[in-house]
């Protein structure tokens, strides 16, 4: 069949938007920072998926915000970068065992906080030298670079020799092999190490809480509409019962002793 070059012209110009259309509704995927290395919290499993609290509640709050679950990026954040991918737009919001503090509110705002955690320590199962912080006096202790666990169990124990190393996995790694003496930091990311069938009868948690951490979500300085949709859906995965499964989905295996969802109040 003959087809003028009018309507040839008409045809090329109907794919032309029809592309157009569908570049415009192609969706940009949403990038969260999410710790890779944090079992029950964050973690990377060796076949790509990721697992953890800060997982479910990341990918909940994606799709209270429109996004379904293919349309997430998840991006590795290290304790001690969280706010510059934040600050330089290299993601959305970070959910990675972030507590509040007054001292980060200075460079992010905070959504939440979604989950309460107690700083406490990790020592090999038959060390029974290590049962409170002052024990750590002339021993070593673990700790990430970034954090401020260490901080905390120095002004306990101030002739603790402290070695900072990028992330949890290498602590324990410290632990086992008795270059250090304990880690620390909260005891929800203690417990999914402790609980990881890998590390079953190797460690143990000692049962301290030296601090208590308010997990928040960070986001931009000054996004205000952000924060105030993140907080709605933080506050309806509680109503919900969501949050409730996702705790004992990722810290139940641990017979983890967990605290209450705690109520939204960042940003209000």
């Amino acid at each position: 069949m003959k087809v003028s070059k009018a309507g040839a012209v008409a045809a090329t110009l109907a794919v032309a938007l029809t592309a157009s259309g569908c570049a415009e509704d192609a969706k940009e995927p949403i990038a969260i920072g999410i710790k890779f290395d944090q079992p029950g919290i964050g973690f990377r499993e060796q076949d790509g998926t990721f697992t953890g609290f800060d997982v479910d509640v990341a990918t909940y709050v994606a799709k209270q915000l429109g996004y379904k679950a293919n349309e997430i990026e998840f991006k590795q954040v290290f304790s001690s970068d969280r706010e510059l991918l934040i600050q330089y737009n290299e993601v959305d919001f970070v959910a990675a065992s972030y507590s509040i503090s007054d001292k980060r509110k200075e460079k992010v705002d905070f959504a939440g906080p979604y989950f309460i955690a107690h700083q406490d320590l990790l020592v090999r199962a038959d060390d029974a030298s290590v049962t409170k912080a002052e024990d750590l006096n002339s021993k070593k202790l673990c700790s990430v670079t970034g954090s401020t666990s260490a901080e905390k169990v120095k002004a306990l124990a101030p002739k603790a020799s402290v070695m900072e190393l990028e992330g949890y996995s290498e602590c324990l790694v410290a632990v086992q092999d008795g270059s250090a003496d304990a880690m620390t930091t909260d005891n929800s990311i203690l417990a999914g190490y402790a609980a990881r069938k890998e590390n079953t009868g190797k460690f143990k948690l000692i049962g301290l809480s030296l601090s208590n951490e308010n997990y928040g979500i960070g986001v931009k300085k000054g996004n205000k509409e952000l924060q105030k949709k993140i907080n709605a859906a933080l506050t309806k995965m509680v109503t919900d019962g969501s949050w409730e499964a996702a705790v004992k989905k990722n810290f139940g295996p641990a017979n983890y002793k967990y605290e209450p969802a705690p109520m939204v109040t960042s940003g209000n």
